[in-house]
């Protein structure tokens, strides 16, 4: 995978409360004062199960909180998932001019794979901690 903000390259491990990304040498995840690459885990998998059934992230305008999927907001995966290319621009040719619709990339589809496969092995208390913290 590669981040648009600098075109490095990123691998994305999944652990059971966190999600490390390590670019060329770089740590970005748990450094004091960095944002989390994944700022709400729950919402986040409620994402990708959602893409992963053929559902289409629709954007009203520039702000990535305006995201839609199956008609719940997206606030806080949308841009984890349009900044790692997990999704892709979908031109819909009944949809309107000024509205952005988006579905799963081929590396978003197996990554949703394998993090969904991930988040159905674990404990059902600890997938609920997760949503509850976030």
């Amino acid at each position: 995978m590669t981040d648009s903000r600098d075109g490095s390259e990123l691998t994305l491990v999944t652990t059971p409360f966190r999600t490390l990304a390590r670019a060329q040498g770089r740590h970005h995840g748990g450094v004091a004062g960095s944002d989390p690459i994944i700022p709400d885990r729950g919402e986040f998998i409620d994402a990708l199960a959602a893409l992963r059934r053929g559902s289409v992230m629709v954007r009203l305008g520039e702000h990535p909180g305006g995201c839609v999927i199956d008609g719940g907001v997206v606030w806080r995966s949308a841009p984890t998932l349009l900044r790692y290319g997990l999704v892709q621009r979908w031109e819909n040719p009944e949809g309107f001019p000024a509205v952005e619709y988006y579905r799963l990339s081929p590396e978003g589809r197996a990554f949703a794979d394998r993090a969904l496969h991930t988040w159905r092995r674990r404990p059902l208390l600890e997938r609920l901690a997760v949503r509850l913290a976030g």
